[in-house]
């Protein structure tokens, strides 16, 4: 029996790996703090940043993939960790195939050489958490992929280790990191057992090529059921052009706009009409066929969002393209990005000012990025975090967008976007889903209003009953509620009507609520005296 548990071993390795990244963290993260948000020294914190992913490939696949998620939480790193944290790769040389035919032969309960008429032992490709073989299998080509050797064992060390590192983090670093930095690991851990187990790829495969059965120019491999097991899985062999190959593409006359436009308007449709969409659309997980057609391979890593976060997300969008920083930051707070009882005034300040600094470049070049540098101007100050249900949609889109704008450098997701809702009949759904907001706003108001009527009614009648107890003979006390409230129902009268011509801006809304509620008020005081 070892005297020292494997997890307390790996513990101590991977702090003493990640000890001077985390010092050279604090210090960055303080220093951007301290300016509230800005970044006073760019090039030192993408150096620092480049070290900590060198550090992270050094510690292993789970790390790669904790690496991976991180490259998308603006609640936990800086602008240029992001940078960084988002080209760290899921490549990782193959283990030796001797290693691997094992599993497959346990897993498939016979021989290789007996269940496939011919086995590449040349991985075609090696990633953090499995590799994948070329085979022949009942006359046709196949893909076999793996689970790398031990990978299980590994990925459930880190994990406890992980864990472990929680409470380190929010001493060491920073408090208000405790939240955001255990979603990190809870999200991983999620992810990275969903992606070792092939049943649950099997099922997402399934479920994404049902709901792409329309699109005749999408194609999701079939899957071989009677050779697909937790560890292995079996599919069709699909060939095309990997989409980040530009020169290939272009010889095979592949039109790269179109296709920019084809492989987002997929995406799009799976965000906002289905029930699970495909997260993981890097380079090497979407192929191209001569003639256009797109494959998309790799179904372990999947997102699910919910009608209400899909119109969220649309206003959201519209919002940010606008540079509107009152509906931002209302949907933010619908998002779940902040907290209640945060300060809106404040917050919506904050983002007036980030959204100027980017001067509305930003958004014009690069969308995705835009949104995340908002939210990064914004936690230094604000009570800022990121719901695990947005972190796949933010990796995808950021991937995605990538792509696309390689294909075609004017490419704008919001372009695109639009015209997907009209096509899909969401515009309505999304202006309805604004409206609503809009007009709960107004109850609101107008309920607070009437609370505080009966309050202002009980004052003014105590300042009568002094009045008429004390100074008879001062007629303009005894009117002075009159004229109240008739000052208040006539400029809520003028006030409505102004503010219902002028509709359609910010003050204008913010005038039509102030505006009622004067009425009401005016009113109830007028009632109270009859």
């Amino acid at each position: 029996m070892a005297l020292i548990k494997p997890e307390t071993k790996r513990l101590v390795s991977v702090i003493m790996k990640l000890l001077p990244v985390a010092l050279r963290y604090r210090s960055d993260r303080r220093e951007i703090k301290r300016a509230e948000g800005r970044l006073v020294n760019p090039e030192k914190y993408a150096r620092h940043a480049k070290r900590a992913v060198a550090s992270f490939l050094e510690l292993g696949p789970a790390f790669i993939k904790l690496g991976q998620l991180l490259s998308v939480r603006p609640d936990v790193l800086p602008q240029p960790y992001i940078n960084e944290f988002s080209k760290l790769q899921d490549e990782v040389p193959p283990a030796d195939f001797m290693e691997v035919k094992p599993t497959i032969e346990q897993e498939l309960g016979r021989p290789i050489s007996e269940i496939f008429e011919s086995f590449d032992p040349n991985a075609v490709t090696g990633a953090s958490l499995g590799q994948v073989y070329r085979a022949r299998y009942a006359g046709q080509d196949v893909v076999v992929k793996v689970n790398r050797p031990n990978i299980r064992e590994r990925v459930s060390i880190d994990t406890k280790v992980l864990k472990r590192l929680v409470p380190l983090v929010g001493r060491f670093i920073d408090s208000s990191l405790l939240f955001s930095v255990g979603s990190v690991v809870d999200q991983f851990n999620e992810t990275v057992q969903d992606e070792m187990n092939y049943k649950m790829e099997a099922h997402n495969l399934l479920a994404i090529k049902k709901n792409l059965k329309s699109e005749k120019s999408i194609i999701v491999p079939d899957l071989i059921p009677s050779l697909s097991t937790e560890r292995v899985i079996v599919l069709q062999y699909v060939d095309g052009i990997k989409i980040s190959d530009i020169n290939g593409l272009d010889a095979a006359g592949v039109d790269k706009k179109k296709l920019a436009r084809r492989v987002a308007r997929v995406y799009f449709r799976m965000l906002l009409s289905q029930e699970i969409f495909h997260a993981d659309p890097h380079p090497g997980n979407i192929s191209v066929m001569p003639d256009g057609k797109v494959i998309l391979y790799d179904y372990g890593m999947v997102g699910e969002l919910d009608d209400e976060t899909r119109l969220n997300l649309v206003r959201f969008y519209t919002a940010l393209v606008d540079t509107n920083a009152q509906r931002i930051v209302e949907v933010m707070l619908e998002l779940g990005l902040l907290q209640p009882t945060a300060n809106r005034y404040v917050i919506q300040r904050g983002v007036e000012l980030a959204l100027a600094d980017m001067q509305g470049k930003k958004v014009e070049e690069s969308e995705v990025k835009a949104l995340m540098e908002v939210a990064n101007r914004t936690i230094y100050q604000f009570p800022f975090k990121l719901p695990k249900n947005l972190v796949l949609y933010l990796r995808m889109l950021s991937i995605l967008e990538g792509v696309c704008l390689a294909l075609d450098p004017d490419f704008r997701f919001i372009r695109i976007l639009g015209r997907l809702l009209e096509d899909e009949g969401l515009v309505e759904q999304a202006y309805s889903a604004e409206l609503r907001e809009q007009i709960k706003r107004l109850v609101k108001s107008i309920d607070s209003a009437i609370d505080l009527a009966p309050m202002l009614k009980n004052y003014i009648e105590l300042r009568q009953n002094r009045e008429l107890n004390g100074d008879y003979g001062i007629p303009g006390k005894r009117r002075s509620g009159s004229f109240i409230s008739g000052a208040l129902v006539g400029a809520g009268i003028v006030g409505v009507g102004s503010s219902l011509l002028l509709y359609g801006s910010s003050a204008s809304k913010v005038a039509l609520a102030v505006s009622a509620i004067m009425f009401l008020i005016g009113l109830t005081l007028q009632r109270s005296r009859s």
